[in-house]
């Protein structure tokens, strides 16, 4: 017993030592031979499930737990519910810690992280404020860390108003986490400065340790580099937001969460472009351990997107998947089923689409009103104009708008179907004189309503709208001036009565000097005075006339070679060729042909062998009428008729074919 004893404590002061120099490896060596001496020794337990936590094995440190539950108790019940947090089983480490007989201090800091993780945002507000407000040690920086990424979470996925905690944003961290508020509100300009000075930061207290590198700070200032694109690209600077997204994704960060969102965000920014790069891009999305690392609202939209990824790049098949897939998991939101539609119109299947969204419309009246909208789109690409004005006045949140009474009136009018047009402008007179009586937006569509009476010769049922107008401001001569016409179709007295109250034809003129008027710079006819002359308005001696002065006639200007005294020709208007004195172009002379004919041939040569040409050769057959001797001389000029020479006898010669000539008439 005693050696045993000695050899236990001596492996206590190993398991001692181990354990401050952080190796805890060996740390589990010397545990194991403690619990060889004592199985249901608590605190070796207690130290092994430790060392089990530090080397990261959260899996084994839980089956310590499970198997030697009742020996262990509560004794290490922030062990379990942390390694039940890091292994993600988020629900049953809130039931562990919830069940905890007291809230210790570390309990409370991991309620609040699982409260975050659970996105029950405002207990966890409430348990990080308490722990600011009552604790005091070095762990109050990441506290408040922690809070203002409450509120950022808050701002961007509640909505919710930012409220002023008095969070001092000295590190890039808390400023950070305002931006990410910032952004959630609206603000876009606020939190890109708020970006530029949490990267500012973040470079100067990095830089001031000595062992972290240029790639550690650019790895870290990656999470500030992707959201600053995020604030560029809603600012709608896409070039530069897609510069910065690449370069974060050339980084090649561990944190798979912010390559999924940035590789998200430029799948957003290609849409239907550039496909080939987003289903390169999609794949970091699909990283293991993501659905972890962002919020359920990150994660859908993440999911909408591959979806229409794939109905953009025709894999209809994997768009209906993934969008059915999605109408399970979120039944009540309409995007899934607009997707599915968007699919069906691709395929030019109107019909099912319609039909789809009226059942959703129909399962789903809560957020119903985009589909319906959706649907009345559909119903006027068919041509259903009466359909999609029956889908719009169905919708009691927009029924009443002035922009969707606009749409119905003239869709209406285009069918010609006056007395349904009338009837939407009853209709919204009737909820605003409930409702808003007086306001701009009520007397504006009794304006409208009148006008669209009157424009359609309805004057008796404008009455009563351009009486109301005119109770409201009685000054209003042009309402006055309607109401009295159209008066005067129904009750000529009233008409009169009412013809009193116009203002007199002294009280609306206007004090104008007209010549001003007519000189001033925007008059477009100026009359001009002419200048007085002396004498002018001496009397005219009797007998005299005025003469008006003649303008005098231009001469003509005539050919640069014109004789004036020659006749001019009578023919000149013609054509040249239809003249009576037009004989034709001339004829030049032939020209020697050379390199034409057969190959190796010369006109020479060819001259010099023909016997017919030769004067010493006689005629091979007697010309008719031709004599003998005298009469070859007197007869060599003229040229002999057109017909075939028979070739000369003991000789074979070839001769060029003969061609016509461009423009000759009968030429060999």
């Amino acid at each position: 017993m005693a050696s045993g004893g000695v050899s236990v404590a001596s492996l206590w002061t190993e398991v001692n030592r181990c354990g401050q120099n952080g190796d805890f490896t060996r740390a589990l060596k010397g545990l194991s031979k403690i619990l060889q001496e004592n199985k249901e020794d608590v605190t070796a337990l207690h130290c092994k499930i430790v060392c089990h936590v530090q080397n990261g094995s959260f899996k084994e440190a839980l089956n310590i737990m499970n198997i030697h539950s009742k020996v262990i108790g509560s004794a290490a019940l922030f062990e379990k519910a942390y390694c039940e947090y890091r292994l993600n089983r988020v629900e049953n480490a809130l039931k562990t810690i919830e069940n905890a007989p007291e809230q210790t201090d570390k309990l409370k800091e991991l309620y609040g992280q699982v409260l975050y993780r659970l996105e029950r945002y405002d207990e966890c507000k409430a348990v990080y404020t308490d722990l600011i407000r009552n604790s005091q040690d070095e762990y109050e920086e990441e506290r408040k860390t922690n809070l203002s990424a409450v509120m950022a979470a808050m701002s961007q996925w509640e909505k919710a108003p930012v409220e002023d905690l008095g969070l001092s944003e000295t590190t890039y961290e808390l400023c950070y986490n305002a931006a990410c508020a910032l952004i959630g509100q609206g603000q876009l300009t606020e939190a890109f400065d708020k970006l530029r000075e949490a990267e500012e930061l973040c470079r100067v207290s990095l830089s001031e340790d000595t062992d972290v590198t240029e790639e550690d700070i650019e790895s870290e200032l990656a999470v500030i580099h992707s959201q600053m694109a995020y604030v560029m690209q809603l600012q709608g600077r896409t070039d530069e937001a897609l510069q910065l997204y690449n370069q974060v994704i050339k980084l090649k960060p561990s944190d798979v969460g912010l390559l999924a969102v940035t590789a998200n965000n430029i799948i957003t920014i290609n849409k239907d472009q550039n496909v080939f790069d987003s289903k390169k891009k999609v794949k970091l999305t699909n990283a293991e351990g993501v659905e972890y690392k962002l919020a359920k609202k990150q994660l859908q939209a993440i999911e909408f997107n591959k979806a229409l990824l794939a109905m953009y790049t025709n894999q209809a098949d994997q768009c209906r998947k993934l969008s059915s897939s999605l109408q399970s998991q979120n039944p009540g939101h309409p995007r899934p089923v607009l997707i599915q539609v968007a699919q069906l119109c691709r395929e030019k299947q109107h019909g099912k689409a319609i039909e789809l969204l009226q059942q959703f419309s129909e399962q789903h009246t809560e957020s119903a009103t985009g589909i319906k909208l959706t649907m009345a789109q559909l119903y006027l690409v068919q041509g259903h104009v009466t359909k999609a004005c029956d889908v719009l006045r169905s919708i009691e949140e927009f029924k009443h708008k002035p922009g969707v009474v606009s749409a119905l009136v003239t869709l209406y009018s285009n069918e010609e179907d006056i007395d349904s047009a009338i009837d939407v402008f009853k209709q919204s007179i009737e909820h605003y004189q409930s409702s808003q009586p007086g306001s701009a937006a009520h007397l504006a569509l009794v304006r409208e309503a009148a006008n669209f009476k009157l424009k359609y010769g309805r004057k008796k049922e404008a009455i009563s709208d351009l009486e109301q107008l005119w109770k409201q401001n009685p000054k209003d001569v042009h309402t006055l001036a309607q109401l009295i016409s159209a008066y005067s179709l129904v009750d000529t007295d009233k008409a009169k009565s009412l013809s009193k109250h116009l203002p007199s034809a002294d009280a609306m003129s206007f004090k104008v000097d007209v010549d001003e008027l007519e000189n001033s710079h925007g008059a477009t006819y100026v009359r001009k005075k002419a200048a007085k002359v002396a004498g002018e308005n001496l009397p005219k001696e009797q007998g005299l006339e005025d003469v008006k002065k003649k303008r005098k006639k231009k001469k003509g200007k005539l050919p640069k070679n014109c004789d004036p005294k020659a006749t001019p020709d009578a023919e000149r208007w013609l054509p040249m060729r239809e003249r009576s004195y037009y004989r034709g172009k001339k004829k030049g002379k032939k020209k020697e042909q050379i390199g034409k004919g057969t190959q190796g041939a010369t006109a020479g040569a060819s001259a010099e062998l023909d016997a017919s040409k030769t004067a010493s050769s006689p005629p091979t057959s007697p010309r008719p009428g031709s004599a003998s001797g005298s009469s070859t001389a007197a007869t060599s000029n003229v040229v002999p008729p057109r017909q075939q020479k028979p070739a000369a006898s003991g000789a074979v010669r070839k001769k060029a074919p003969q061609k016509k000539k461009k423009g000759g008439k009968g030429g060999w």
